[in-house]
């Protein structure tokens, strides 16, 4: 009696694409984080590693780029990848001009007479640097990882899809990080546009400002008379109504209309911490399309980077605490855009059922090439729609690659003061 034809798994896209590069993106992101903080260690060590790093890495991914399978996916995404460019540029600009108005509508008074609030997150800091060894203090007050290190893992993950670190195409992943920055974007500016909160450093709008001394008209009329009067404070809750008093007028100093004196960020945008948005959006892209040892050092990095703003007094612990669950639950419901999941698994089944006796008689033969030539027809049958001519393709690619080394390079100058 024959024995029965035991099916033929499909095989594992994760396992397989682990085994191309095993550690090998964990290490590199590793190495981009070790050797930029050699600059506070080993001026001299850094020095002379940091600018051979970089073009081995931009070696590495022009040499790989002409072998990667899924140009064509590339292609397909890069409409929706444009859509959330421009969606994450409008909400960045929404934003900076929100962060002018709050940092500066109230005047360099109000922002010099407003205590701090109390935050217990802080004290708890305070409280540990007097227990804790000094080694370990120092830990954590170092400066590890910043804003544009967080920009530079995030754009070394998507340009991994060429390594098949992780599932491409990396336009794919990529869309999704920016259409979910851009709704935290949006989200952070409503909430901090929505009550202003007196900063953690009181001289910072007389610092990063050139701005009156008194409140702009609209806080003169509907926040300056009931601030701090009891009285005001009833008389306006009774009547629901704005009332005249005299107020100061305008007189010799800076305009409402040049306020910036250098761009450094804002002082009253705090609820949420931007920073930690892009932190968190960060950690969970690694986490869910690569995984490993690997995330879980960037996540303990997060948690360094919380702790020093609070530290550094640059936001509040409550920023910080909401910025980590809204990255968390965003990311959380973007994955309609990009997931790590294989939606094309039914097609690969499909397909796996009708070369299943091709692919069982060349395991029989031992016809190894032939294995896997039918395993990865399987593979990529969700790819399979052919609709660009070589020269296209080829011509994106070198597109995508030099569009994507200039921004890196923009990143690295526009994020450098954090």
């Amino acid at each position: 009696m024959p024995m029965p034809k035991r099916p033929i798994s499909p095989p594992r896209p994760a396992a397989r694409l682990r085994s191309l590069a095993p550690g090998g993106l964990g290490l590199a992101a590793a190495a981009y984080v070790g050797t930029d903080y050699l600059r506070h260690l080993s001026p001299s060590l850094h020095g002379r590693l940091q600018p051979a790093l970089w073009p081995a890495l931009a070696l590495a991914t022009a040499a790989r780029a002409p072998f990667y399978r899924r140009w064509e996916a590339e292609l397909r995404t890069a409409p929706r990848f444009l859509a959330a460019l421009t969606f994450m540029l409008a909400a960045l600009l929404c934003e900076a001009i929100s962060v002018r108005f709050v940092s500066s509508v109230l005047g360099r008074q109000w922002h010099r007479s407003t205590a701090p609030l109390p935050d217990t997150g802080q004290w708890l800091l305070l409280a540990l640097n007097e227990r804790l060894p000094q080694t370990v203090v120092d830990l954590l007050r170092a400066q590890i990882i910043t804003l544009h290190h967080y920009l530079m893992l995030f754009i070394m993950l998507g340009f991994s899809a060429l390594f098949d670190c992780i599932k491409g195409p990396g336009l794919g992943i990529a869309t999704r990080y920016m259409f979910t920055m851009a709704v935290g974007r949006f989200l952070r500016t409503i909430t901090f546009l929505a009550t202003i909160l007196p900063s953690p450093r009181p001289w910072c709008a007389e610092a990063r400002y050139q701005i009156p001394y008194h409140y702009h008209p609209w806080a003169q009329k509907y926040y300056a008379p009931y601030a701090s009067d009891p009285a005001a404070i009833r008389r306006v809750m009774q009547e629901d109504m704005p009332y005249d008093i005299l107020r100061p007028t305008a007189g010799e100093g800076p305009s409402w209309y040049h306020l910036l004196k250098k761009a450094s960020g804002g002082c009253s945008d705090l609820i949420y911490s931007g920073h930690m948005l892009v932190a968190v959006l960060t950690a969970m892209a690694w986490t869910e399309a690569y995984g490993g040892w690997i995330s879980v050092v960037i996540w303990f990095l997060v948690l360094h980077s919380a702790q020093r703003e609070i530290r550094g007094r640059h936001h509040y612990t409550v920023d910080c605490i909401v910025a980590i669950y809204v990255g968390i639950l965003l990311w959380r419901m973007t994955g309609f855009i990009w997931s790590a999941r294989d939606s094309n698994r039914a097609r690969r089944l499909t397909k796996l059922d009708e070369v299943h006796n091709r692919l069982f008689r060349a395991a029989k033969d031992s016809d190894m090439n032939e294995v896997r030539r039918l395993l990865s027809e399987v593979e990529l049958v969700g790819e399979a729609r052919k609709g660009f001519s070589q020269g296209v393709i080829l011509s994106f690619a070198a597109f995508m690659i030099i569009f994507t080394l200039l921004f890196v390079l923009l990143a690295f100058k526009l994020t450098r003061d954090g």
